[in-house]
């Protein structure tokens, strides 16, 4: 049986709050293999941010462990957990987060840099040739559309030649001609490297497309998972119903 690249086993995240303890995840399992697409859905307040925070190991669970490859991440320290990342997973985040002094090659240099790898900079030209952008190599953030400061952002999840990344909404903030254009390239880099991607998102017709195996969240539990196909034709959770015939009803 194939080693799973990410791993999380009985998850639960639980904070303080005026009114008491507040339970943001609880008791979330989830497995990611080679070359996979899982999305994770939900309504806003469910869960998925947070939950894809303990994945990437930029947060920790208060019980529960995540593994990458064959390490707990949880059981290290920040620093630790941040070199496991830099070398397994690329992250895209939603607003992009590109330094705006810095060149789309410095940008995507940077994790690279961080590492002390002399190869940054050529390594970087590839990975912005390979999202379509070596042309616009020299230019700042504020030069750059929505669509390519998203690609930028790709290049620099890519640079590393992770096996797995993550990606927060990486659609949302964009108009539908360019969502559509972020969508063939992430196929498109799945079939190139049987990239694993596990993503983020509200809207289900980019699940749809992109994704294999979607999970459905809900105030922070997992409701429904398995193929997309089967949970959006043949739902077995009355939650999971009441989420996409709600989705139809806005489209309709």
């Amino acid at each position: 049986m194939k080693t799973p690249l990410l791993q999380a086993k009985n998850i639960t995240k639980e904070v303080n709050s005026p009114e008491g303890i507040l339970t943001i995840l609880s008791d979330i399992n989830l497995t990611v293999y080679e070359g996979q697409a899982i999305s994770i859905v939900g309504p806003s307040g469910s869960g998925k941010t947070s939950l894809l925070a303990i994945l990437a190991g930029l947060d920790l669970p208060s019980t529960g462990s995540v593994w990458l490859s064959d390490q707990e991440i949880t059981s290290l320290d920040e620093d630790a957990r941040a070199q496991i990342r830099g070398e397994k997973v690329g992250f895209v985040f939603q607003s992009f987060h590109l330094l705006p002094r810095l060149s789309a090659v410095d940008n995507v240099m940077l994790p690279l840099e961080i590492k002390g790898d002399r190869q940054a900079r050529e390594k970087a030209l590839k990975a912005l040739t390979r999202v379509g952008l070596k042309k616009r190599a020299s230019h700042l953030p504020n030069q750059l559309s929505g669509g390519e400061k998203q690609r930028i952002a790709i290049a620099r999840a890519l640079v590393a030649k992770p096996d797995l990344i993550l990606c927060d909404e990486i659609t949302s903030a964009l108009d539908v001609s360019v969502q559509a254009s972020i969508i063939k390239l992430l196929l498109r880099l799945r079939q190139e490297s049987q990239l694993a991607i596990l993503f983020v998102s509200h809207d289900l017709a980019v699940v749809d497309v992109l994704a294999d195996q979607v999970v459905v969240l809900e105030q922070g539990r997992i409701r429904e998972s398995g193929p997309v196909s089967r949970v959006f034709s043949d739902p077995d959770d009355a939650y999971t119903q009441s989420l996409l015939s709600s989705v139809l009803l806005t489209v309709g």
